[in-house]
């Protein structure tokens, strides 16, 4: 299999790309704040899938 390449994708889906990728550390920033003063179920899922999504996006998996 070929290695995913973002500079392959149309030059739209590439601003997308960019753009969740320079929102991601303020998003994430935040919902830590949330979660750590109003703790819910909800919160802590939130911040598992925004840290997840940082997580890839710094190792360049997308």
């Amino acid at each position: 299999m070929s290695r995913y390449y973002r500079y392959r994708l149309p030059p739209w889906c590439r601003n997308w790309l960019i753009i969740i990728e320079r929102c991601m550390l303020p998003i994430l920033i935040v919902q830590c704040l949330r979660t750590l003063f109003f703790p819910t179920t909800l919160d802590v899922f939130l911040l598992g899938i925004f840290t997840g999504i940082y997580v890839a996006f710094y190792l360049e998996w997308i």
